[in-house]
């Protein structure tokens, strides 16, 4: 089960505390507002209108924002961190000699130049030797260890109905398209994409020593081979119910639906008890997997196994491999026009590779102890908010009421990092030899996930890095996330009015609170189990309220006559309607009944939704919004600001709009969920 993320959301707050000036700066951008656009017609343009003319997006970036910045200072914040270790040669195998060594091999362009293809030799080698479907079927079980892109993959995942368990996952994977909708839509843009993607394998397999013309031919084969993968496959929208994803099938179950594959020596290759339960995503997909080992010739097979070795590996290799990557991933995908500077590809690839090593670095220089204490504050004030609010409730009964504040009173918090970072001393680090340095940390990172199977949870695991500028709610864990990364300037204010800050972070906290009651996350205990726990006539209610979002979503003009897919994004529309109506009455929880001071013109209220607003000052290319609308369960910023506030009485009061506005929906269509 994946974590719920808030999409590149993170900002930080403070709370009213005794002994602080009476008032504080407004924490408001004010050279941002385009008080030419009334707030009521179009409030997301009046919040941020003048900045995002003044701030285009840059050709490196697929999109543009005031979180984008949050990123960039995060990143020159990793960039001296790593560069200061890459010259300190500090003791062999610590953290900061890894992490150093790593960016190092990284930067190191001349080497990776002269290893062209060659790190892939061993690899291509083995596919290039198969001659039989025995020995096809072996290496794709050897392939599991290392290198798990075959048709799928086995990892440790949380049992949906045994939660404090960790059991084994057989999910499908290996297609090149974004989704499985791009192998099937025929519009234009869908289309050229798929056009694209001939090319783009055409031209990888080229690189790796293909005639031209077999390249072409490769590529076509491979195209086909996997849509006959993907037209099994769940959609995005079916893959949101938890329980059709959840077949408990064992070991016995799973080979069943396979049986050409060696299932037991495969779970003996990754160390794994053949008596722990086993749970398959898609039954369905591994029934036609099944029949493609028979049906699709054998070449085709090796065709598809060095494509995807190629692939998967080229951003690590040489430059006209990473070129041609980028050119349909970024550029076709989602119509970026240059590559970011190495270095930054490089800190990313530390991140990636050594979140903890590196994250330690961070954390030491960049997360005080007083931002962690100034969150946990936050968090609970939110947390006791929502407990009236649940309290409250006029349409729960007592028996869903109490189930409902139980699961909140469970919510774990993590802030900042976790109680005890990871050991990478396995892993070797090669400062001249980046992809071996690659190899042996993905090694390592997936021996560690696989370890994990058939032991207990363990709690320390976080979703994300420290340096994350994001934060998360995982409903079997139970637990919201906010890693150090998203407290940092310039959205981490101390001197700004609790106004500004409750807007921003405080909304961010309450949309991952409200992740334990969205359409997803509403279906799991307070234990994390997947189980009900409403009484029926309330999940009914439940799901007419969640409803009126979709419906919402599903009519919201993006431009172009592109819509949302509502039940696509309810679960992410759902966190940020709750999250907000949230932390607008945790703010007035924080004032203890006082009136909020006037500041630069605007009262307390108004400069709480303009700091919620100014979150979503997000500009995206016209690639980007389409491959967003088709796969991504969050609405477009714009929407996020636009379609929750709609639905906020407060917000219209606190701009004097009224029905017939553009900001306002009509009454009876207003969305709420508590």
């Amino acid at each position: 089960m994946k974590t719920r993320q808030l999409l590149h959301l993170a900002v930080v707050t403070t709370l009213l505390v005794p002994g602080l000036p009476a008032q504080k700066k407004s924490g408001i951008d004010l050279s941002g507002i385009d008080s030419s656009c009334k707030p009521c017609d179009d409030f997301w343009r009046f919040a941020n209108g003048q900045w995002v003319d003044k701030n285009p997006i840059p050709a490196t970036q697929s999109s543009w924002g005031t979180l984008s910045l949050v990123v960039e200072g995060n990143r020159e914040r990793l960039r001296v961190l790593l560069e200061e270790a890459a010259a300190a040669k500090s003791p062999a195998g610590s953290g900061e000699r890894k992490i150093g060594d790593l960016y190092a091999a990284c930067m190191d362009t001349e080497a990776v130049e002269k290893q062209g293809i060659q790190p892939l030799a061993a690899e291509l080698g083995q596919i290039e030797k198969i001659s039989s479907a025995k020995e096809l079927l072996d290496t794709l079980v050897a392939f599991q260890k290392n290198s798990p892109f075959g048709p799928v993959i086995v990892f440790a995942r949380q049992d949906s109905k045994n939660s404090s368990e960790t059991v084994a996952s057989v999910s499908p994977t290996g297609l090149s398209l974004p989704e499985r909708d791009y192998y099937f839509r025929d519009d234009e843009r869908t289309k050229a994409i798929r056009a694209e993607f001939l090319v783009h394998a055409a031209r990888m397999l080229t690189l790796a020593g293909a005639p031209p013309e077999a390249a072409a031919d490769q590529a076509r084969a491979i195209l086909a081979f996997e849509t006959k993968m993907a037209e099994p496959r769940l959609t995005n929208v079916q893959r949101r119910d938890p329980n059709a994803t959840y077949n408990p099938l064992g070991l016995k179950g799973t080979a069943e639906l396979t049986p050409s594959l060696d299932w037991k020596a495969m779970f003996a290759r990754l160390g794994i008890p053949e008596s722990t339960q086993v749970i398959v995503s898609e039954p369905a997909y591994l029934k036609a997997v099944e029949k493609e080992f028979a049906a699709t010739p054998l070449a085709t097979w090796k065709t598809w196994m060095r494509w995807k070795t190629i692939a998967g590996a080229a951003p690590y290799l040489a430059k006209a491999f990473v070129d041609e990557n980028f050119r349909f991933q970024s550029t076709v995908l989602t119509g970026v026009k240059e590559q970011q500077p190495r270095w930054k590809r490089c800190t990313s690839l530390v991140d990636e590779t050594l979140g903890d090593a590196l994250g330690e670095a961070f954390v030491k220089k960049h997360f005080p102890p007083a931002a962690k204490s100034q969150m946990n504050a936050l968090v609970e004030n939110l947390r006791a908010t929502l407990r009236e609010q649940l309290e409250a409730s006029t349409w729960m009964d007592a028996e869903t009421k109490k189930n409902a504040i139980l699961k909140l009173n469970a919510f774990r918090a993590k802030i900042g990092y976790p109680e005890k970072w990871k050991d990478y001393s396995v892993v070797k680090v090669d400062r001249g030899n980046l992809f071996a340095s690659i190899e042996s940390a993905s090694e390592f990172s997936r021996m560690e996930n696989l370890k994990k199977i058939g032991k207990p949870l363990d709690r320390n695991d976080w979703g994300m890095t420290a340096p994350t500028v994001n934060a998360y709610y995982s409903p079997l864990r139970n637990e919201i996330g906010f890693p150090a990364g998203i407290l940092q300037s310039p959205l981490f204010d101390m001197e700004a009015d609790e106004a500004a800050n409750y807007g921003a972070i405080g909304a961010v906290i309450g949309h991952e609170m409200g992740h334990g009651f969205d359409d997803q996350g509403s279906k799991y205990a307070a234990s994390g189990d997947l189980r009900n726990w409403w009484t029926p006539e309330d999940r009914k209610k439940f799901e007419a309220r969640a409803e009126c979002v979709v419906n919402q979503f599903n009519t919201l003009d993006v431009g172009e006559g592109l819509r949302h897919n509502g039940r696509l994004v309810v679960g992410e529309a759902l966190g940020d309607l709750g999250g907000l109506k949230l932390a607008y009455r945790a703010y007035k929880r924080a004032l203890g009944g006082k009136e909020a001071p006037v500041i630069d013109g605007y009262t307390g209220d108004q400069r709480f939704f303009l700091a919620f607003a100014r979150v979503w000052a997000t500009q995206l290319r016209p690639e980007a919004t389409r491959l967003r609308l088709t796969t991504d369960p969050h609405p477009l910023g714009r929407f996020r600001a636009i379609g929750t506030l709609q639905n906020m009485p407060e917000f219209h009061k606190a701009f004097q709009c009224k029905v017939g506005d553009p900001m306002v929906r009509p009454v009876d269509k207003q969305c709420e969920l508590w």
